[in-house]
């Protein structure tokens, strides 16, 4: 169960390492250490690194640490990979706290603060995320507010994310205990997709979890060069990849308070979420007039295989009956109710995930 408390000042300076690393985003990076050594409250040390750029990256990289006696860099000498560059630097800082950002975002004015200040007063919690503001040329500076904290036990907040089978996070929000993470072994480099999703519920299975409500804690910068908006077919490939994480987690976590019995329940639950997104994008893409653009059909394999019951529920049904439609040069009447319908849901989730990180 969530706990909705009381925001507490920070008590002391704590230090926090932000690692950033960088690959060809060199005209982004002076916003990005900018945003980490304008924090105040704590001591912050940064990290850049340079993974073999070839746009002079490594060039503005050591120009800031020239600038700047709390920046360092480290530089690739050959490209590494993302997951091998971000585990390069978090290996490489001490602080009692670390946070990891992409060059091409930036971190809110005083997110450092008010993170830290959650760690310090509940021991038990072992990283603390928040709202990421999403941008493309210059974030929306809103004035800093912390309504309060929210505290999850570790393992129920596993359970609530696997039953919806998403990840409730982006990743510059996250503020981590340095000593969890090493524990953890940093990033799996078996999941070049979803490393951080499994971070993040790897973390929670051992330790409790902590956000902060109210303005945003991060900015998250979207553009097309974005890794995930690069990979074509987005949707099914995120399907896959977040089935292959959480089945992953599910064979290696320990949850407290789940036996074999609760755990195979929550994993089935896991599977029929998944399945009922695969086919809902297909229904989707055949309500928009895309389902020539779209995997219509590998959605809705990839969906029975998830699942095999699927092709017993209504909503399989009416993909079946939107492809006979579709296949006879006609649309449903009701395309545009189901698609105003999609829309208003997930402007309810948005609005719930914005407001409580769920």
């Amino acid at each position: 169960m969530m706990r909705l408390v009381r925001a507490h000042a920070l008590q002391r300076r704590p230090r926090v390492s932000v690692v950033i690393p960088c690959y060809n985003y060199g005209r982004f990076l002076p916003q990005a250490v900018g945003s980490a050594l304008d924090q105040a409250g704590v001591e912050v040390d940064v990290l850049i690194v340079d993974d073999a750029s070839t746009d002079g990256s490594e060039h503005v990289a050591h120009a800031l640490a020239r600038a700047y006696p709390n920046v360092r860099v480290l530089a690739h000498e050959t490209n590494r990979g993302h997951l091998r560059t971000y585990n390069d630097g978090l290996q490489a800082v001490d602080g009692e706290y670390v946070v990891l950002i992409s060059a091409d975002d930036q971190l809110a004015p005083g997110c450092l603060a008010r993170s830290t200040a959650l760690l310090d007063r509940y021991p038990s919690v072992g990283f603390v995320y928040g709202y990421p503001q999403t941008f493309e040329v210059s974030p929306e500076r809103i004035p800093a507010q912390t309504r309060s904290w929210s505290i999850w036990n570790g393992p129920q907040w596993f359970a609530g994310a696997a039953r919806t089978g998403r990840n409730r996070i982006f990743c510059p929000e996250v503020v981590m205990r340095a000593d969890l993470l090493a524990s953890l072994g940093y990033y799996d480099l078996g999941l070049p997709h979803s490393a951080d999703m499994d971070l993040w519920y790897r973390a929670a299975a051992s330790s409790d979890v902590g956000r902060v409500n109210g303005s945003p804690q991060a900015y998250y910068r979207v553009h097309g060069a974005n890794m995930h908006l690069t990979q074509f077919a987005g949707v099914l490939l995120d399907l896959r990849e977040r089935l292959r994480t959480w089945d992953g987690l599910f064979d290696t976590v320990e949850l407290e308070g789940f036996g074999p019995a609760r755990l195979a329940s929550l994993r089935r639950r896991c599977h029929v979420s998944i399945a009922h997104e695969a086919l809902g994008a297909a229904c989707s893409a055949y309500d928009a007039g895309r389902a020539g653009q779209v995997p219509v059909a590998e959605l809705a394999s990839f969906a029975w295989q998830t699942w095999p019951e699927i092709t017993t529920t209504l909503r399989w049904r009416l993909l079946q009956r939107r492809r006979r439609l579709h296949d006879a040069g006609r649309r449903s009447h009701w395309a545009q109710v189901a698609a105003a319908s999609q829309d208003l849901n997930q402007r309810v989730q948005w609005r719930r995930w914005r407001r409580y990180g769920v």
